[in-house]
C-alpha cells in the first residue's frame, strides 16, 4: 500500500479502497414498510428538523489519488528529463488493451484533433455523434472541413441513440462518433453491425470509458479508431493528456504527422521536421503519471462501481428513482465524475426540484443538473465556422437527460456511513413527497 501525507485528513488509499469495498444492500428495502413508517415521523430539514448527512463529504470524492509511487516517479523524470515516458506509456497501453497502434497526445482534444485529421475525409462529410457530450468530440471536426450531425441520445443509457441515427443518415453521412458516456459503454456490437451495413466508419470517444469492456472488448477498440482523456477528473488521471488508438498503421501514421512532427513513419515520413503544423505531444510528466495509474486501472474501477452500487441498490428502491443502465449484463462499466441518478416525477408523486431542495438541506450533495447541448452553441448555429453549417435538430432524449438527472457525487474511497447517511436523507424526503410535491 503506498502511503499518504496527512493520513488522519485523508480519505483511504485507492489500493485500500480497493481491498475494502464491497457493500451490499441484501435485506434493505423500502417496501418493507417500517421504515418509510420511521422516516415519516422525522422532521425534514427544509422544515427545521436535523440534518439526516452529518459527514461533510468533500474527501469522500477526492480525485486523483496519488500518493508516494507518483511524487517519487515525477522526481525521476525531473532528475532525468525526456521523452522516454512516452514511449513507455504507447508500449504499456498496446499491451493492456491489445491494440496495434496508439498515439499519446497533449490532451483528449488533441487526440480527437488528430484522428479526424487521421479519416482524410472530404470537405463536407458527414459524421453523426450525440449533441449530450464535450465540446471537444465534435467542435474540432471544422478545422477539417467536417459537419456534424447531431444524434440524440437513451435519456437513461446517456448514451447514442442508434434508432435516432438511423433516421438522420444521409448520402453525405461518413462516420459515426459514439461517446461512452460517464463510463458506461454504448451498445457497440450493434453500432457496428449497423455501421458495416452502411459502410460508415466508426471513430469512438472513449475519454469516461478507460477499462471498460462490452462482452471481452474494451472501448476504444470497437471502432477504427478511438480515444482516450488524462485530464485530472478522468478515470486515468494523468492531470492533461491523451491517448489516440488506431486499428491501421496508416490511420497512426497520419495521426502522427498531424501532432508529432518528430515522429513520422510510412508515407508521412517526408514530413518529419515540418509535421503538419501542429505539435500535440504528450509532455513526460503526464505520461508517466498516466502509466502509474493504468497499473491498477481496472481493480480500481471494479472497486468504485461496487461502492456505487452500495447505495444506488438501496435508493433506487424508492418510487421514482433509476439509476443510469442500459441493461445489459455483458458490459463492464466504471464510474466518472457522476453517480448519475434520475427521478420519474409521475412515479416520486415530486418534482425534481422539491426534491433537490430537500435532499440539500439534508446535506446531499446533488443538483437540477443541465449539462450543456452542443447543437444549442452558438458556434454551431454560425455558418461561417463550418464547411456545411449544422443542422439544428429537436433532441427530445437529450432534452430528457437534462430534466431528469439527479446526479450524486461518485465515492472515490469506501463510505459505508455516508452511504447510509446518503440513504437516510432519501428516505425522509420520499417520506414526504406527498407535502413536497404540492409545493
Amino acid at each position: 500500500m503506498r502511503n499518504q501525507s496527512d493520513n488522519t485528513s485523508l480519505p483511504p488509499s485507492r489500493r485500500t479502497f480497493l481491498k475494502t469495498t464491497g457493500v451490499v444492500a441484501a435485506g434493505w428495502s423500502w417496501a418493507a414498510g417500517s421504515r418509510a413508517r420511521a422516516a415519516k415521523l422525522e422532521t425534514l430539514a427544509i422544515d427545521g428538523g436535523p440534518r439526516a448527512v452529518r459527514i461533510r463529504g468533500s474527501k469522500a470524492w477526492r480525485w486523483p489519488l496519488y500518493g508516494d509511487l507518483e511524487e517519487e516517479a515525477m522526481r525521476r523524470v525531473l532528475r532525468s528529463p525526456s521523452y522516454a515516458p512516452l514511449d513507455t506509456l504507447e508500449r504499456d497501453w498496446k499491451h493492456h488493451f491489445g491494440v496495434d497502434f496508439c498515439r499519446a497526445h497533449c490532451n483528449g482534444t488533441g487526440a480527437l484533433s488528430a484522428m479526424f485529421f487521421a479519416l482524410d475525409l472530404p470537405p463536407g462529410s458527414e459524421i453523426m455523434v450525440p449533441s449530450y457530450t464535450f465540446f471537444a468530440t465534435i467542435a474540432p471536426m471544422r478545422m477539417f472541413g467536417l459537419v456534424p450531425v447531431f444524434v440524440d441520445i437513451n435519456p437513461q443509457t446517456l448514451n447514442f441513440d442508434l434508432e435516432d441515427a438511423r433516421r438522420r443518415l444521409t448520402k453525405n453521412t461518413k462516420a459515426v462518433l459514439p461517446v461512452h458516456w460517464i463510463g458506461l459503454p454504448c451498445d457497440m456490437d450493434q453500432i457496428c453491425d449497423w455501421a458495416d451495413e452502411k459502410e460508415l466508419i466508426v471513430v469512438e470517444d472513449a475519454c469516461h470509458a478507460h477499462g471498460c469492456k462490452l462482452g471481452d472488448r474494451y472501448m476504444g477498440s470497437w471502432g477504427r479508431m478511438g480515444v482516450f482523456s488524462f485530464q485530472m477528473t478522468k478515470p486515468l488521471p494523468a492531470i492533461e493528456g491523451g491517448m489516440g488508438v488506431y486499428q491501421q498503421r496508416d490511420d497512426c501514421d497520419r495521426a502522427t504527422a498531424f501532432g508529432h512532427y518528430k515522429k513520422c513513419f510510412g508515407k508521412y515520413a517526408k514530413y518529419e521536421g515540418s509535421g503538419m503544423a501542429t505539435k500535440l505531444r504528450m509532455h513526460p510528466l503526464a505520461a508517466e503519471l498516466a502509466r502509474l495509474q493504468l497499473v491498477d486501472l481496472e481493480p480500481r474501477n471494479a472497486a468504485g462501481v461496487r461502492q456505487a452500487a452500495a447505495l444506488n441498490d438501496r435508493l433506487i428502491q424508492l418510487p421514482g428513482l433509476l439509476k443510469q443502465t442500459s441493461g445489459r449484463t455483458d458490459i463492464q462499466r466504471l464510474h466518472y465524475a457522476w453517480n448519475m441518478l434520475f427521478i420519474d416525477e409521475k412515479k416520486a408523486g415530486m418534482s425534481r426540484e422539491a426534491a433537490v431542495r430537500a435532499l440539500q438541506a439534508e446535506g446531499v450533495e446533488t443538483s437540477t443538473l443541465a449539462y450543456p447541448l452542443q447543437h444549442e452553441m452558438p458556434l454551431y448555429h454560425e455558418a461561417r465556422w463550418w464547411h456545411h453549417k449544422p443542422i439544428i435538430p429537436e433532441l427530445p432524449g437529450s432534452k430528457k437527460a437534462n430534466a431528469w438527472s439527479l446526479p450524486l457525487p461518485y465515492f472515490t474511497s469506501e463510505q459505508p456511513e455516508l452511504c447510509d447517511q446518503y440513504v437516510k436523507a432519501f428516505e425522509k424526503v420520499w417520506a414526504h413527497r406527498d407535502k413536497l410535491g404540492k409545493v
